[in-house]
């Protein structure tokens, strides 16, 4: 699923992210205006870091997705059920091509949650990344 459709479906369940005292941060490699712009068009409540040069992307090996990745049947399925749902499609902006991801990492600065999306529907379920929290 596409990261705001991601972003959008863990808000739904902020309060038990603040019960679990788990905090969240979104990384972006856009600036600017496109970086504003997702924040008034998501509503987004959680910090925003915006990585331009990419080191995290890099650091948690999420780099470039291929064609297949990108516009594969897995992708087509999950903008269906999106707009079966009644979500609008937005016009693509910046890199299609970056590939995004989850990563949890606690207060010890362990990693438990480490996943790259093989392309725009590739995201842990909710109930894998709250599991991951609880542990």
């Amino acid at each position: 699923m596409p990261c705001r459709t991601h972003l959008s479906q863990l808000r739904e369940h902020e309060a038990e992210l603040a019960e679990l005292s788990a905090k969240v941060a979104v990384v972006t490699f856009e600036a600017g205006f496109l970086a504003r712009q997702y924040i008034e068009e998501s509503g987004l409540i959680w910090p925003l870091l915006i990585d331009e040069n990419r080191e995290l992307y890099r650091g948690y090996g999420m780099l470039a997705a291929s064609f297949w990745d990108i516009w594969g049947p897995k992708t087509w399925l999950a903008y269906a059920r999106g707009i079966m749902a009644g979500q609008k499609l937005r016009r693509s902006q910046g890199d299609i091509a970056q590939r995004g991801g989850d990563v949890l990492i606690d207060p010890s600065g362990m990693v438990r949650l480490h996943h790259v999306g093989e392309g725009p529907a590739d995201r842990p379920s909710l109930a894998s990344i709250l599991d991951s929290i609880r542990r």
